[in-house]
């Protein structure tokens, strides 16, 4: 209605036999109307709030270093100038301050071609200076000099493209009640800033232009900032990374936030379990043996479960003992073996009753599901089967010499006892049919070496399981035997979260394995196998290391949901390179890169074309050396 054009006689509407008095009438009428459709609008109006009414203050006083805005005292300071060297986070007391502020960053980025123009002049000028007083005799100033070297530097990283070149301005309002609270936190502020030897002014006679530059609005009005490359640009950014450095322990990789080392102590946590999860082809093998070698180099022995023979290049690199076990192998590990006492406080009976259970548990994955009539049957008959060799709860276990059951004996017992036919018939293909090379014959592997390697690859899925619980079974009583730091890698851990009393298994040593000096280390490629078994994630939370790499888009849902991983962090980990992903230390977490030297890389590959090329060098000079001699 504001700014409408009123109606006159010719814009009413009447029959052209009406008279001037009926128009005039007519007029004034309309007239009348529009005059309260006016005044209805502007009582509405007057009445409506808009969204500036909504955000504006109520009060809005400018002074020369202040201004009042609504109920509180604003005051705005500017970087004016930075020192040669400033630290990574320098800017993060300012961050972590406990006052109302508001910060605002300006990046201007400018013409390398500029820059590099202006930086040559530069270098003509202090070069004629030193040049100069060199003629004149006059002493070295050091100044100009550092001050030549760092413009060259530049330069050259300019020209590389290794920096970029800013105008960067950084300005920070300040909010109080009064104007003695104000006076207070500007100088608490500033002191804050000039202890990194960064000095600030404040914006006499320009308090409005300051406070517009820290809205969320994008607008410079002040336009006061200084000229620096990226990297000091970076160190001002508030949001620091975490730091996982320790004193000791070994390199994990780099930090892919800051170029930082990750050193850490695995063994200096609360457990020295870890947990490693990627797609096939991440490089988590490769993660994993990279810690196996330098773990070595600070003196733990370490054990592998090699489903898939990655690690044997590996043991023969180091001198380690590389075990095969399969059907037609030599090597044999009887799952009926009892460890030593490792002090006079154990009883012997202790030892057995937790023998029959363990390999109660090896049975099920055997013969499948046992009714209680049966589990009962097999209970009394292990007991018999170790009594049949001379071992009960009076025994004296740390002898040598002792002869320990095997698979036969516990089926004859089985065949003597009421019940107990059907379950020797089914164990008779373990004893005397086609899987009776594994399970049936006494323990004859040596594993005094720094490094064992089991491997598992020549057996068939239907007895991976099964192996597998037998040889951390086996694993187990030598860790108990004998206190020693020690590492056991159980990779394709997947394998043993298939069966219920294999994975209970696990969890078991997984929680009591700290006190025998050992860390377990389970490496899976297929997540949801492992996290939605009922005790897989009961065995990630008792592990104090995990290490996420590369996952597949049907599993980081899971994984994200596990870890607890931000969106970005979700990301990461759908798009990393080989070798890339997050590491996890407790409480702390950070982006990692596993980066080995070329020796390392040489032993613990996992690139069948870098191995083929590194058989054919061996091949070749191999047959070189036979030609000379």
């Amino acid at each position: 209605m504001f700014g409408k054009k009123l109606p006159t006689i010719q814009d009413i509407n009447l029959p052209p036999e009406a008279t001037a008095a009926e128009k005039q009438k007519a007029l004034e009428t309309r007239l009348e109307t529009e005059r309260e459709l006016l005044l209805a609008e502007q009582a509405y109006r007057a009445g409506a709030a808009s969204v500036i009414d909504l955000l504006s203050p109520s009060v809005f006083q400018v002074s020369p270093d202040h201004l009042m805005v609504g109920g509180k005292i604003a005051r705005t300071i500017f970087v004016t100038t930075y020192p040669r060297y400033v630290d990574v986070g320098w800017f993060e007391p300012i961050i972590d301050f406990s006052a109302t502020m508001d910060i605002a960053m300006y990046f201007y980025p400018m013409d390398a071609k500029i820059i590099l123009k202006q930086l040559r002049n530069k270098v003509g000028v202090l070069e004629a200076q030193l040049a100069g007083d060199s003629e004149k005799g006059a002493p070295r100033d050091p100044q100009t000099q550092t001050a030549l070297q760092d413009i060259e530097q530049l330069r050259d990283d300019l020209t590389q493209g290794l920096e970029h070149f800013f105008h960067f301005g950084l300005y920070i309002t300040m909010y109080a009640d009064t104007l003695k609270d104000l006076n207070t936190l500007t100088e608490k502020i500033e002191s804050i800033i000039g202890s990194k030897m960064v000095y600030t002014r404040r914006a006499y006679w320009q308090s409005e232009q300051g406070f517009n530059s820290t809205l969320p609005l994008a607008n410079d009005e002040l336009a006061v900032g200084f000229n620096m490359q990226t990297s000091p640009c970076a160190s001002s950014f508030p949001f620091v990374s975490s730091e996982l450095s320790s004193d000791s322990g070994i390199l994990y990789g780099i930090n892919r936030h800051n170029n930082s080392l990750i050193l850490f102590d695995r063994f200096s946590l609360q457990n020295a379990n870890s947990a490693v999860f990627a797609t096939s082809g991440a490089g988590k093998s490769y993660a994993v043996k990279l810690e196996v070698l330098r773990s070595m180099m600070m003196g733990t022995d370490v054990m592998v479960i090699d489903p898939e023979r990655e690690y044997q290049y590996l043991s023969e690199a180091v001198g380690g003992t590389y075990v095969n076990i399969s059907l037609n192998s030599d090597s044999k590990i009887n799952p009926f073996d009892l460890p030593k006492p490792t002090d006079e406080e154990t009883r012997s009976a202790d030892i057995i009753r937790s023998a029959v259970i363990t390999v109660k548990g090896l049975l099920r994955i055997m013969l499948g599901t046992l009714t209680h009539a049966e589990d009962s049957i097999l209970d009394r008959a292990l007991l018999e089967t170790y009594a049949k060799r001379d071992i009960t709860p009076d025994t004296d276990l740390t002898k040598d010499g002792i002869q320990f059951p095997i698979m036969s004996d516990l089926q004859e017992v089985l065949a003597n006892m009421v019940g107990g036919e059907e379950l020797a018939r089914k164990l008779d293909k373990y004893t005397n049919g086609t899987f009776a090379g594994l399970l049936n014959y006494p323990t004859n592997v040596d594993v005094e070496n720094q490094l064992v390697v089991f491997s598992v690859r020549d057996l068939e899925d239907e007895l991976r399981p099964m192996a597998i619980y037998t040889i951390i079974n086996y694993i187990w009583n030598k860790v108990r035997s004998k206190l020693k730091k020690r590492m056991l890698i159980i990779d394709e851990a997947w394998w043993l979260m298939m069966h219920e009393d294999s994975a209970k298994f696990i969890f078991a040593l997984v929680k009591r394995c700290r006190k025998y000096y050992l860390g377990i280390t389970t490496i899976t490629q297929d997540v949801n196998d492992f996290l939605t078994s009922p005790y897989g994630q009961s065995i990630l939370n008792n592990c104090a290391l995990q290490l996420l790499m590369k996952q597949a888009p049907a599993a980081i849902d899971l994984v994200a949901k596990t870890f607890r991983l931000t969106q970005g962090e979700k990301y990461l980990l759908l798009e990393s390179g080989v070798g890339e992903g997050i590491f996890f230390a407790g409480a702390k977490h950070a982006a990692i890169k596993i980066v080995a030297s070329y020796t390392e890389d040489q032993i613990i590959t996992s690139d069948p074309r870098q191995i083929l090329e590194i058989e054919q060098a061996k091949k070749e000079f191999e047959e070189s050396m036979g030609t000379e001699q």
